[in-house]
C-alpha cells in the first residue's frame, strides 16, 4: 500500500461536476484565499471510507498525498495522521504531532484544518503544560497556520478548559479575514456550551469591538434578548 494506490483511489471516485461546484465553494479563483487548488469533487465521508480501510502508510507516502495538488489528496494525507495518532503510542505521537506542524501549511483550506487538528495538535497537547506552539501558530502569517492555533482548542474545551482558546480569541480577534472571525466565534460558541458564564464574562469586555461575525456565531445559542444586547454597538 502506498501513495499512489490511495491516489488511484481518489481519481477512481473523482465527480468533475461536483468538483467544478467546490472549486467555487471553496473560493479557489484568482485572488480568493484558495486560489489554484484542484478539487476531484469527492466528499469528505468518501475520503474518510478510502482512508479507513487502507492500512497504515509511512510518513514519506503521506507526504506525497500532502505534497498533491488535489485537494482530496491532502485530505487523505491528514485524515491518514489522524488514524494513525489514534493509535500511537506516546513517542509515535509525538513524531506525528511534529510531521503535522511541519506540514501545517499543506492544509491550506478551512475544511483540511477543522476535521484534522484537534485529533492531531489538540489531542497530543491536551495534557501537556507547554503550549505555546499555538502560540506561535497564531501569531504566524499564515492563514492556515492561524486557524489551526484556535480551532486545535477545541480539544480542550471539551476537557473543560477555556484558558488557551479566551487568550488564542483574544490575539486573533481583530484578525482582518472572515474566515479566522467565524472559527473565533465558533470555538468561543463551543466554550459558551460547556461555560454560559465564561464565555457571557469574554463578550462582555470584548463585544464592542468583536468583528460582527465572530459575535454571531459566539452567541449563535443565546435568546433573542440576549442576542439583542450583545449586537449593539
Amino acid at each position: 500500500m502506498n501513495a499512489e494506490f490511495i491516489l488511484r483511489e481518489l481519481l477512481s471516485v473523482a465527480n468533475p461536476e461536483k468538483a467544478k461546484f467546490l472549486q467555487g465553494f471553496f473560493k479557489t479563483g484568482k485572488g480568493q484565499y484558495a486560489e489554484g487548488d484542484v478539487m476531484l469533487g469527492i466528499v469528505v465521508p468518501l475520503t474518510r471510507d478510502i482512508v479507513k480501510k487502507s492500512p497504515a502508510l509511512p510518513f514519506d507516502e503521506i507526504q506525497v498525498l500532502l505534497d498533491s495538488e488535489y485537494h482530496e489528496a491532502r485530505l487523505a494525507g491528514l485524515l491518514f495522521l489522524v488514524k494513525q495518532f489514534k493509535k500511537a503510542k506516546e513517542a509515535e505521537r509525538k513524531e506525528i504531532f511534529d510531521f503535522y506542524l511541519k506540514n501545517a501549511r499543506k492544509a491550506n483550506n478551512w475544511d483540511l484544518v477543522d476535521v484534522t487538528c484537534r485529533d492531531v495538535i489538540g489531542l497530543y497537547l491536551l495534557d501537556k503544560d507547554d503550549r505555546s506552539v499555538l502560540y506561535r501558530l497564531a501569531g504566524s502569517d499564515n492563514l492556515w497556520e492561524q486557524r489551526i492555533a484556535i480551532v486545535s482548542t477545541w480539544t480542550f474545551i471539551k476537557n473543560k478548559q477555556f484558558d488557551d482558546t479566551l487568550a488564542i480569541a483574544e490575539k486573533l480577534l481583530t484578525h482582518k479575514h472572515d474566515l479566522m472571525h467565524k472559527a473565533v466565534g465558533w470555538m468561543l460558541r463551543e466554550v459558551g456550551k460547556k461555560d454560559r458564564q465564561t464565555l457571557v464574562d469574554f463578550l462582555e469586555i470584548h463585544y464592542k469591538n468583536m468583528p460582527r461575525t465572530a459575535l454571531r456565531y459566539a452567541i449563535e445559542h443565546f435568546s433573542p434578548e440576549e442576542r439583542a444586547y450583545f449586537m449593539r454597538k
